[in-house]
């Protein structure tokens, strides 16, 4: 059976599916069919139900909780690597909610997280999260959310925080910053989901144990970046977290649904969230 397969070229899900596509690991009769995408532009397929499985944002994933169901293995979460909100020094005088600031999408959790912590910035424009920065150093924007790789080089760019994100969800809650899962069609059978999860915790724990068997496929995949930065993005978005949510996990995952239906983001449910 063929599924397609929906993740982003960033460091982090490379390291965690090499295994999974490039045949390291014994698939139990599954073929995948690989979309390598940007995570707001996956989030935008999952909304059309173009994919079987996918990496989508949490804050996606709200919208879509009738239609997939978030599996165990695969998530990006933990402390300390949440989205940071940048800006020129000059900038520092204004309010944030007085800023035009660029988002990495509608649908991002680091949408989400920014909403949560200025519920009255209104006036957003939506780019590729590549292009943020260089939108700040413009002047196009007076104001970045930026995620990934771009936290480790603003400030080499001379950008400097407003705010960790991150930070301001940790105090709020406690709680690890749950930024992207991995979500099946709940129209798949469900023993097929359960081996779909399986298989990509194989493919996690495959990575780990064997560090250097994905450098290639990273390195073909990250758009020339640096090697210590791609080591980086690895170390912080690739967790125990990825291997199994745990109660941890799920609890911080909740923690973020009850939060946006508090502030009326998304409305209740009754569909479970899990796998």
């Amino acid at each position: 059976m063929r599924y397609t397969l929906g993740f982003s070229p960033c460091p982090n899900d490379c390291f965690i599916f090499d295994a999974l596509v490039n045949g390291k690991i014994d698939l139990e009769g599954l073929e995948f069919d690989v979309v390598m995408e940007d995570v707001e532009s996956l989030n935008t397929k999952a909304f059309q139900g173009e994919l079987d499985i996918s990496k989508l944002s949490y804050h996606a994933y709200m919208h879509l909780v009738d239609r997939y169901a978030l599996l165990n293995s695969g998530s990006a979460l933990g402390f300390g690597c949440g989205p940071l909100l940048i800006t020129q020094a000059q900038n520092l005088k204004f309010k944030v909610e007085e800023m035009t600031v660029a988002i990495p999408g509608k649908y991002t959790t680091a949408n989400l997280l920014f909403s949560l912590a200025y519920p009255d910035a209104k006036n957003k424009t939506e780019m590729l999260f590549s292009d943020i920065e260089n939108a700040v150093l413009s002047g196009k924007v007076a104001a970045g959310v930026i995620i990934h790789e771009n936290r480790f080089t603003y400030e080499q760019k001379g950008l400097v925080k407003i705010i960790d994100l991150g930070e301001y969800w940790e105090t709020l809650t406690g709680s690890a910053i749950p930024l992207g899962g991995i979500v099946v069609n709940r129209k798949i059978e469900k023993s097929i989901q359960l081996k779909i999860d399986r298989l990509i915790r194989k493919s996690v724990e495959y990575a780990f144990a064997n560090p250097s068997a994905s450098r290639e496929y990273v390195k073909k995949h990250a758009q020339e970046m640096d090697e210590s930065v791609i080591q980086k993005h690895i170390d912080l978005y690739v967790n125990k977290y990825s291997v199994d949510l745990g109660i941890d996990g799920k609890r911080a995952v909740q923690t973020l649904f009850d939060k946006a239906i508090e502030k009326r983001i998304i409305t209740n449910f009754n569909q479970s969230i899990f796998l």
